[in-house]
């Protein structure tokens, strides 16, 4: 009970946000339900696919439970314990990696069934980390025999100037990002070595141009800082035996000028067959809780941004707008 509670009992106050009719009752080992009966029957499907994860092993959080209960409530068939949980990419340090959303778990299923494969949605969906997930997972099967992770070296606003040190030293701050994830999913200590062998290769997209990289799994993060010709540069770099996964969120370009690649490469390639265009959003974010409200409230705004610049009277931002933009 104390672990499908969770701790302060976090997660009963999760399960509670889900069904805000039904009034939960918690003595000793019983749980009871009371309110309407539609709400109490979603209820008490959630409570029996947590108390699966919870006999099976898996430390449930609050994420899962909003997970779970959102694909019940769209398929009163689903089985979130075994359909989707259940299965680990990789398991490090006694911490597994795997799907936490039906959108999520369509992108994993989307790399083991095609060659080239986007991922694009919002910040805090796994884009990145399950790609990276599903590489580590390759190159321990013996599928792949080495993995590339690279990204474009574009500033987030801010101008840093030239950075000190060595090129090592410079590009790696782009780069870091992609060195935690690994080191999350693998033993610190082989990483390095991996790296030193060139089983594992970290590098910026700029490096790419004129290589084939031939059984390979490679991940491009941040494509929306891509150019057109930089995207077309690094899809064309594709060997035999490879995948590629291309991630990236296109409402946060950081391009200074121009056409973000992965804008464009949606309108050319969505009819290639292998390639196909996985699409997550406020939905599958597994980080805070808030950040799927920020991301709901941006998108909210920039939709009603864009109705007022197609109308045809619309004579450039209001005050107050530009004073939000001001303080971005």
């Amino acid at each position: 009970m104390v672990r499908l509670l969770g701790p302060q009992d976090r997660l009963l106050t999760t399960m509670e946000r889900q069904f805000p009719q039904v009034t939960v009752l918690v003595r000793g080992n019983d749980i009871t339900l009371s309110g309407e009966s539609a709400q109490v029957d979603g209820a008490r499907r959630l409570v029996e696919e947590l108390l699966e994860l919870v006999r099976s092993g898996h430390e449930v959080t609050p994420v899962e439970v909003t997970s779970s209960a959102r694909m019940l409530e769209n398929d009163r068939s689903a089985h979130p314990a075994a359909e989707l949980l259940s299965q680990a990419i990789v398991t490090a340090r006694g911490k597994s990696v795997r799907p936490k959303t039906a959108g999520q778990k369509s992108y994993v299923d989307a790399i083991d069934e095609n060659t080239i494969v986007f991922g694009i949605g919002p910040a805090g969906t796994g884009k990145t980390y399950l790609a990276m997930a599903k590489a580590v997972q390759a190159l321990q099967r013996k599928e792949v025999e080495r993995i590339i992770l690279t990204r474009p070296a574009v500033e987030a606003g801010e101008r840093l100037g030239f950075l000190p040190g060595t090129l090592t030293d410079k590009i790696d701050p782009y780069l870091r990002p992609l060195y935690d994830a690994l080191n999350e999913m693998m033993d610190p200590e082989i990483v390095p070595k991996l790296l030193a062998v060139g089983t594992i290769e970290v590098a910026p997209l700029a490096y790419m141009r004129g290589r084939t990289l031939n059984n390979s799994f490679v991940v491009l993060d941040e494509a929306q800082n891509t150019t057109p010709e930089q995207m077309k540069m690094f899809l064309t770099r594709l060997g035999f035996g490879s995948k590629m996964v291309v991630t990236g969120d296109i409402t946060q370009v950081d391009l200074p000028i121009g056409t973000s690649g992965l804008q464009v490469v949606t309108r050319i390639l969505g009819s290639i067959d292998d390639i196909h265009f996985a699409t997550l959003t406020s939905a599958d974010v597994v980080r805070h809780t808030l950040v799927g409200q920020i991301v709901d409230a941006y998108t909210k705004y920039d939709q009603v941004e864009l109705a007022r610049r197609e109308n045809p009277g619309y004579q450039g931002p209001s005050e107050r707008d530009r004073r939000y933009r001001n303080k971005r």
